[in-house]
């Protein structure tokens, strides 16, 4: 399923609560700072009530008999509640700022490290554009809205209860005039909320969209020149980002109706208690006082219920944010050990290394059938047996099936069918981590991460010391050019490694495979996009490196391979011929088709450029 596909999912849910639930457990782990806004809101919003007393009582007591008798009461009362005000306002803007801070970072690590447990599956329906701005975009809307929104509601709530409490105390049949508007608020509120929900998900699911295109138009640069997409690229984006505008415009026309209409049944409200409390005034049963304590009550009660409409409308526009927040949260890995195996030999985060066997190198395909999801057969009933130490090279044309032998060697994926043995033991009664740490594995295409030369050769067994990294470097000859450098093993690589060039990236990549002594070591055409210089220094390494381990080679230079213990020739998921270099050139068959054309070419190629 694709990324895109999945976006599209959420639009048609309805709202759910559950998803909700979920976000505010995250909450609850901070309930300190839950109680503290919960109770300084509640505590302003019944101030607010008082706040209307007091005019009521500078009016009838003050203005209307023209008189300060009890005036210095009324100025100290007025500044001990503006005081306690303030007071309240400070704690529960801190405790709303900080559990937005703690629960903004505590869901961003436990994705980071739900992301770190996912199986390569994920990612392969999953565009990095996407997750980007779950973890970013989404998780900020999402946990502004717990933190303020939701949070807010203990104010509005008890403001309203105050208000509705004093009003009847004081005069109800004015209080009920003001409370027949409720239920028409609630009648919109409810009219309105599909609309808003439909449009704001559409919105988020178009963002998503554009990050992803920003991010595949970055990583995509070069690319894009040599292929001149600039004009394709722009074209894709306008109407993307043309979509996003129109959803957002009429998710922001939804909510600014909402707006008025809510405010005018309040107006009308207010107003009808104008007109029937100025009756009252006018024949004496009413002071002007508790008409403007009315209308100021008035007011301050629809106030939260205006705020109610913001809420209202945030949560729409996050609800559908949350969703996929929880997406990813929620996530499992579909390589998964089971309790057992993770109780004896640890998971990824807390391994019990004391109870790891050690790895020979032995390795068995029992009948295995592989496919990706909604695909057909990789590998049908493959069966593949190799000795410790011995050097396997894998060849044939593009999806043939060769990667998919060294994923499943490397457990990144597991068959539907059949088995894997390592040392005689199936590779699912074993950790992944027990596996993963004898690997050692060289891709095409290198990825180094930031920061220098040093660490990131060290990332293959963080406890070595600089002497080790230095000889590691040196065994695939890469120290000489790294010394080079201005700040040597100190250079700062860049993001990827994009401060380097391709052949530097790559023997850094091999030093980092090496100084972790893996037991099975996998090249995945690791030398077919470097210079022939760095691909010389790269074979002499390797023929030290691999002698003695397990190791797997998929090659494009068949030039490489000559010394290699055995070389299959894969084609639609079975071995089509085996055997040595020599041997599979007497038998003239397609591997020999292939190293001879491939000869060939190069030889031409010499040619041409020596002309």
């Amino acid at each position: 399923m694709s990324s895109a596909i999945k976006e599209k999912e959420y639009q048609g849910q309805k709202i759910n609560f559950g998803t909700w639930r979920k976000i505010l457990s995250y909450a609850g782990r901070k309930k300190k700072y839950i109680y503290t806004a919960l109770i300084c809101g509640a505590l302003t919003g019944i101030l607010d009530l008082f706040t209307s007393l007091l005019s009521r009582w500078a009016i009838d007591d003050f203005i209307s008999k023209s008189s300060l008798g009890g005036f210095s009461w009324f100025i100290f009362a007025y500044l001990a509640v503006q005081t306690l005000f303030a007071v309240f306002t400070w704690f529960f803007s801190r405790a709303c700022g900080n559990l937005e801070a703690n629960m903004t970072a505590d869901i961003r690590e436990e994705a980071f490290s739900k992301l770190q447990t996912l199986s390569f599956s994920y990612f392969d329906r999953t565009s990095v554009g996407h997750l980007l701005a779950r973890m970013t975009t989404d998780v900020s809307r999402t946990v502004e809205t717990i933190s303020w929104c939701f949070i807010d509601l203990g104010w509005g709530v008890m403001a309203i209860i105050a208000s509705i409490v004093g009003m009847l105390i004081i005069e109800w049949k004015l209080a009920l005039i003001l409370l027949a508007a409720l239920p028409l608020l609630v009648l919109i509120s409810i009219a309105f909320q599909k609309r808003i929900l439909r449009f704001q998900r559409e919105t988020r699911r178009l963002n998503s969209m554009i990050t992803s295109s920003f991010n595949e138009g970055i990583m995509g640069a070069r690319t894009t020149k040599t292929l001149v997409r600039e004009k394709l690229n722009d074209r894709e984006f306008f109407v993307t980002a043309s979509d996003m505008r129109s959803a957002s415009m009429r998710a922001v026309a939804i909510s600014a109706l909402y707006m008025p209409v809510a405010s005018m049944v309040i107006s009308i409200a207010v107003g009808a208690v104008l007109v029937g409390g100025g009756y009252n005034v006018m024949d004496g049963l009413l002071t002007i006082g508790t008409l403007n304590f009315f209308i100021n009550i008035g007011n301050m009660m629809f106030e939260p219920i205006r705020n109610f409409t913001r809420i209202f409308a945030d949560f729409q526009s996050s609800q559908a944010a949350a969703e996929r927040v929880i997406d990813v949260l929620m996530e499992e890995p579909e390589i998964v050990d089971g309790d057992d195996i993770v109780k004896k030999y640890g998971d990824m985060f807390d391994a019990n290394r004391e109870n790891w066997e050690p790895i020979r190198g032995d390795v068995e395909f029992k009948n295995v059938s592989f496919w990706y999801k909604d695909g057909e057969k990789v590998l049908k009933n493959f069966n593949l047996t190799v000795k410790a130490g011995e050097n396997i090279a894998l060849v044939g044309e593009t999806g043939s099936g060769k990667s998919t032998i060294v994923n499943l060697v490397c457990r990144f994926y597991e068959p539907q069918e059949g088995e894997i043995l390592i040392d005689g033991k199936d590779i699912r009664s074993r950790s992944q981590l027990w596996l993963q740490s004898s690997l050692g594995y060289v891709l095409q295409s290198p990825h180094l991460f930031s920061g220098s030369i040093m660490e990131n050769i060290r990332y293959g067994r963080l406890n070595a010391t600089d002497e080790e990294v230095i000889a590691a470097a040196e065994m695939v000859g890469a120290d000489a050019f790294i010394r080079a450098l201005e700040k040597g093993y100190d250079t700062e690589v860049g993001e990827g490694g994009g401060l380097l060039s391709t052949g530097q990236k790559q023997l850094i990549s091999f030093a980092r495979a090496i100084i972790a002594d893996p037991k099975i070591f996998v090249l995945d055409e690791a030398t077919s996009s470097i210079d022939t210089e760095s691909e010389v220094k790269i074979q002499k390494a390797s023929e030290a490196l691999l002698h003695g381990r397990t190791s797997f080679i998929i090659a494009h230079r068949l030039s490489t391979i000559r010394n290699a213990d055995r070389i299959l020739v894969i084609d639609k998921g079975e071995i089509l011929e085996q055997g040595s270099h020599t041997e599979l050139m007497k038998k003239r068959g397609y591997y020999y088709e292939l190293y001879t054309n491939q000869f060939k070419n190069d030889r031409e190629l010499e040619s041409l450029a020596a002309l």
